[in-house]
């Protein structure tokens, strides 16, 4: 176990230093702010206050952890070997960062809260982010921090035996329309016809006419793909399925039809079903509810997971409504059209509620890649080597790598070729060296 001596014992200070040492490194962490008991103490220690006691690991702390709710905070970001840093420490610090305060800003999402440009629905743009604008958004700094802490321990501390800590991958598939042609009611098919003879889009009309008619399948129908891909990766993959009421939003099938019913039950039996939540639930949670005990009722197990539509997060509303319905992981942080690591981990961490200052039992997962910012990668080639630079930043720091796509991304269709093979690409990457 890890004593951390500190003048004050805060729930910042417990939050952050859970994080760098227990979840990343996997070490046990305790906290005192009597001398005598950190002196006794035989194991890993360190002191995180204004000065150093004697000659013990030593870091410098800044005020953030000790303060409550928000101040107009001076951040100047600078060069830290092959990273970035922020919040100097000084000469007699261990390391020339506060890195609990830096991990801190970036875990709690402290800049969400102060006024920033959204885009048009609201969402937190990466381009305003601390971490775009310094250029470390496709590094998981906190992870890597904790890393150079390690480095010190284990100098100092010979004789412990750290944990070890292994790469994993959470591959996550989000289906917010689980098919484009079937199953869509007489009007709405009625509709799409209609519009495609207006539109002379004869090409889509036959192919709409061969899926109605049985003689196709369903082009975003990747389901079977899906499965056979679950059935040899030894990670089991999160499958959020949107079963929301029909909107300006969201156009999935509606959840009366029976084979949508039997998809989601099918895809049940071999991988982790979570609820991608529907536009309008995002502001009321009644309506988040409603979809709770319906995918429960689906499934017949209680809900864990949820991700929001859109990738949207009202902070800290939308994570307080998954805490009162006793939902217990959030897959929507992260970027639609960036790569990196919104929150600065690969680890999942929990959430830190600001306006009451504590820790929730809500666990977040980041995401890292979102097919749809793959995009901008106009080769194929491109992508991939996108794609494997990210896995190999994540493997650096044994941390869990954090991919969503989407049923129609394994379509083949349009800009989408290649997508089964980028995905691919991703579980293999655990067995290789």
């Amino acid at each position: 176990m890890l004593l951390v001596y500190t003048h004050k014992i805060t729930p910042r200070v417990r939050y952050a230093f859970k994080h760098v040492c227990t979840r990343i490194l996997g070490i046990p962490v305790d906290f005192t702010t009597v001398i005598e008991d950190f002196i006794a103490h035989d194991s890993l220690k360190m002191s995180y206050t204004k000065q150093p006691l004697s000659n013990e690991v030593f870091i410098r702390s800044h005020d953030l952890l000790f303060e409550q709710g928000l101040s107009d905070l001076d951040i100047n970001v600078q060069d830290w070997d092959n990273t970035k840093g922020f919040f100097p420490t000084g000469e007699k610090s261990a390391l020339p960062f506060d890195i609990f305060a830096a991990s801190f800003y970036l875990l709690s999402r402290y800049e969400e809260y102060l006024p920033h440009v959204k885009d048009d629905y609201g969402r937190f743009l990466a381009s305003e982010s601390l971490a775009f604008k310094n250029d470390f958004l496709e590094q998981p700094v906190v992870d890597i921090w904790a890393y150079k802490l390690k480095a010190i321990l284990v100098t100092k501390f010979e004789e412990f035996e750290f944990p070890k800590q292994s790469f994993s991958i959470q591959p996550v598939i989000d289906v917010p329309m689980a098919y484009y042609y079937r199953n869509k009611g007489l009007i709405r098919t009625i509709g799409g016809i209609s519009n495609d003879l207006f539109r002379l889009r004869l090409r889509k009309l036959y192919q709409r006419i061969l899926v109605l008619f049985g003689f196709k399948r369903d082009p975003y129908d990747t389901f079977k793909w899906i499965i056979t891909k679950q059935k040899s990766s030894r990670f089991k993959f999160l499958v959020f399925f949107l079963i929301g009421d029909y909107s300006t939003y969201d156009k999935n099938i509606s959840v009366n039809k029976k084979e949508f019913v039997s998809l989601i039950k099918s895809v049940a039996d071999y991988s982790h079903v979570g609820l991608k939540a529907s536009y309008f639930s995002l502001e009321d949670i009644s309506i988040l509810n409603k979809e709770k005990k319906k995918m429960e009722a689906i499934v017949n197990y209680d809900l864990k997971a949820s991700r929001h539509s859109f990738s949207k997060l009202n902070l800290p509303n939308s994570y307080r409504n998954l805490i009162e319905l006793e939902i217990h992981q959030d897959f929507t942080m992260g970027y639609i059209n960036q790569l990196g690591f919104r929150a600065g981990t690969c680890t999942p961490f929990l959430f830190y509620d600001l306006d009451y200052e504590i820790q929730t039992p809500l666990q977040i997962h980041s995401f890292h890649c979102l097919d749809a910012a793959l995009l901008k990668h106009h080769s194929q080639l491109d992508k991939k080597e996108a794609l494997q630079r990210l896995i190999q930043t994540v493997k650096q720091v044994n941390g869990t790598f954090t991919p969503v796509f989407h049923n129609y991304s394994f379509s083949n269709l349009g800009p989408w070729i290649g997508f089964r093979k980028l995905f691919t690409i991703i579980l293999d990457s655990a067995d290789e060296d």
